[in-house]
């Protein structure tokens, strides 16, 4: 059933032309509301890239997916500020702390006071870690010019990655489709494990 339905693809000037805008738009979508698996859509776009006649596809995809990253957090960090700013605070700024547990975000504090802005490409490879480093940089009122200058290298290691692994995925297997599947199974193990692992350390302390 998944090989009728994904092994089908469109042609590859469709994919292109559909697929780089939407792989744009939900990539900044989900840095900015972080509910959309955006390390799976880089995946999944890396295998299709690598399926491709074009020697740029690859290249594109890392761009889009890294522009589109940086894009998203930058707006997320500007909407941040306004609520920091004002007294009654913003559905951003309390959407952004609902999700960044205290002690993740007494970890990124710390972080941040021993590494400054160089922590924010590390919290762009940890699973959840975006968001509380974030939290941390507007607590700490990080000018945006700054929190740029750090979110950019950490943006391109964070497609980079993922991209990596899509493009680890679509070479084990010879059809499009089983990459595809291999891929966003293996980026969600990746985001869940660190997850999974602190729930059962935390359930056994007890």
């Amino acid at each position: 059933m998944i090989q009728e339905v994904v092994g089908q693809l469109p042609p590859e000037s469709t994919q292109q032309a559909v697929g780089y805008p939407s792989l744009f738009l939900l990539v900044a979508l989900g840095a900015l509301v972080p509910v959309v698996p955006t390390g799976a859509l880089v995946s999944s776009a890396g295998v299709v890239a690598l399926h491709q006649s074009s020697p740029f596809s690859l290249l594109i995809v890392f761009a889009v997916a890294s522009a589109a990253a940086f894009l998203g957090d930058i707006c997320l960090y500007w909407l941040g500020q306004r609520g920091v700013r004002s007294k009654n605070g913003s559905k951003w700024l309390r959407t952004i702390s609902g999700r960044a547990a205290p002690e993740r975000l007494a970890q990124a504090q710390q972080k941040l006071d021993e590494h400054g802005a160089a922590v924010l490409v590390l919290s762009r490879l940890v699973p959840a870690g975006r968001i509380p480093v974030m939290l941390a940089c507007l607590l700490g009122r990080m000018p945006l010019r700054r929190f740029a200058r750090g979110d950019v290298p950490a943006c391109l290691a964070w497609a980079a990655t993922y991209q990596l692994i899509g493009i680890l995925g679509g070479s084990l297997f010879p059809e499009p489709w089983q990459g595809v599947v291999a891929a966003v199974g293996l980026t969600l193990l990746v985001s869940g494990a660190p997850a999974v692992w602190r729930k059962t350390r935390a359930r056994f302390s007890h």
